[in-house]
């Protein structure tokens, strides 16, 4: 995923951070900046003007940006445009989020996922979340061991099989939370996404990957053995339109501001926040994708295993568009029932219109993607 939040305000004195269609990054001072860009986005009708944003200095690199003077602020601060919400095919209905323990044992594993989605769905859930990596010990030395090939199904991926079998049996949909994923010589962390009919309707691979070092506390480095996707994944489903993200994804708000643009109803995280990160910034996180983009946001976490080598904070989450906890649990094995009311969405939006407010002409997310697309 390459997106970027381009900023510029019309000062003599700026400093301006660009991430291009390719993976370099461009970091220029630039003493006057002699043109102010703004993103066009509409190739038909409008009339184009190229500005070049000059940085002094060798090595700088300049930004071609497409301009039109006839698009509304803030439609300017999305590029392309944000879509509008979709109306969902539902207005209502049941989520579950299933915390669940995770053992060494695959079979069991994937055994105790079952029984645990079917109890969700005969209490009325429409929608169920797994945690991430649900089927294997979080740990380097696993994934490679207790991975499968998803894409060959069947055998090889007898995990995806049983969220296969289950959503098309209980005509449910399955946020089928993250497994370790073999693509030819590559492993991913990967949540695959089942609709009522029990096909495969999106697979999201975890885009950002959890290195992180807090000396004393924690050090885990997935890119030691995990490779990182490269695409957002929003999906529609029977339940509405969501957006995936995979623990790690969720401190990166750009993400969630382009699921947004994309007109999701929902994002889904299964994620595994440790015993450091967990108590200050899991929920602190889930609100704040919640509140900045009118939308619900719903956690799934492994339930706490003292004795594991990774330790999950637990506290699976709904929260709603205005950044309240609809419903939580503490870190034991639990399923976590709540209600979903999409009209709340365009209340939410309605009492409060960020979307009519943004200043499209001091800043810009652009959505890479589909803007090439």
């Amino acid at each position: 995923m390459k997106a970027a939040l381009a900023f510029h305000r019309p000062s003599i004195i700026s400093r301006s951070i660009f991430f291009s269609s390719s993976s370099s990054v461009s970091l220029s001072r630039s003493p006057i900046l002699k043109y102010y860009p703004k993103l066009n986005t509409n190739n038909n009708n409008l009339t184009h003007q190229n500005q070049i944003l000059h940085g002094s200095g060798s090595g700088n690199r300049s930004i071609r940006i497409m301009a039109s003077s006839s698009a509304s602020v803030a439609e300017q601060a999305r590029a392309p445009p944000a879509l509008p919400l979709p109306t969902p095919p539902v207005d209502k209905f049941m989520i579950a989020l299933c915390q669940i323990t995770v053992t060494p044992d695959k079979e069991r594993n994937i055994a105790h996922a079952r029984s645990k989605i079917q109890e969700a769905a005969a209490k009325g859930a429409k929608l169920v979340l797994l945690p991430e990596i649900w089927n294997s010990p979080y740990s380097n030395d696993c994934f490679p061991v207790y991975a499968e090939d998803i894409d060959a199904g069947g055998d090889a991926s007898p995990s995806t099989a049983m969220l296969s079998q289950l959503s098309r049996n209980l005509n449910i949909t399955i946020v089928g939370g993250s497994i370790p994923e073999r693509s030819g010589d590559r492993i991913f962390n990967t949540c695959c996404v089942f609709g009522t009919d029990g096909n495969l309707k999106a697979k999201h691979r975890k885009i950002h990957l959890f290195d992180i070092d807090i000396p004393g506390k924690i050090t885990f480095m997935e890119s030691k053995t995990l490779t990182a996707g490269e695409t957002p994944t929003i999906v529609d489903t029977e339940v509405g339109r969501i957006g995936i993200g995979i623990c790690y994804d969720l401190r990166f708000q750009e993400l969630a501001m382009i699921y947004a643009a994309r007109g999701a109803h929902l994002l889904c995280y299964p994620g595994a926040f440790n015993m450091t990160t967990g108590p200050l910034h899991w929920e602190l996180l889930q609100r704040a994708r919640a509140v900045d983009n009118q939308l619900y946001v719903a956690t799934c976490s492994p339930a706490r295993e003292a004795g594991a080598g990774y330790v999950a904070w637990g506290h699976s989450t709904l929260v709603g568009p205005f950044g309240e906890v609809l419903a939580t649990t503490e870190h034991e094995e639990a399923i976590i029932l709540a209600e979903i009311d999409y009209s709340l969405l365009e209340l939410r939006r309605t009492s409060l219109p960020l979307l009519k407010q943004r200043r499209g002409d001091l800043y810009q997310l652009v959505d890479v993607k589909r803007l090439n697309s």
